[in-house]
């Protein structure tokens, strides 16, 4: 089965502090964490290319980038630039997203297909240096990106 174009997905984002801190059994520790939570829509115009928008409560990104094959065993890869939009309180900022499917385990119990990776502001803004945290994305709609992704690895699927 191959890819289907133009297939609409979303699902949940959160992006963490790098703090190497362990939280221990601090519920407030770990969620102080959370450096934002946003929701990730996004399209595949073609098998190599993603368009799409990161949104949050205030503010929001439109997303491109592309969709590559992975390293030899592991799901496929995106990288992402997401541009803040002109007259919003997001305008000039610029952010960039690497991620690969999560390893969908054969056994696994209620696992949801994840891009995993890591996000840098590459453009510094309101008074904050660019830098970087961890990210997850993680499944909404009834077909994830990540399913629609792993077709392009496994076309069985």
């Amino acid at each position: 089965m191959r890819m289907r174009r133009r297939r609409r997905a979303s699902g949940t984002y959160r992006s963490f502090h790098n703090n190497p801190a362990p939280v221990g059994d601090s519920p407030d520790k770990a969620l102080a964490l959370i450096f934002a939570e946003a929701v990730f829509t996004f399209t595949l115009p073609t098998p190599t290319t993603l368009k799409g928008t990161i949104d949050w409560q205030g503010g929001g990104l439109d997303l491109e980038g592309t969709v590559g094959p992975g390293a030899a065993g592991f799901g496929p890869t995106v990288a992402i630039t997401g541009h803040g939009r002109p007259g919003s309180s997001t305008d000039g900022w610029e952010y960039d997203y690497y991620g690969a499917i999560a390893h969908p385990w054969p056994n696994g119990v209620n696992q949801v297909p994840a891009i995993v990776g890591t996000v840098i502001r590459a453009k510094p803004h309101n008074g904050e240096p660019a830098g970087y945290v961890a990210f997850v994305r993680r499944r909404q709609t009834a077909l994830s990106a990540g399913r629609a992704l792993a077709r392009r690895r496994n076309p069985s699927q």
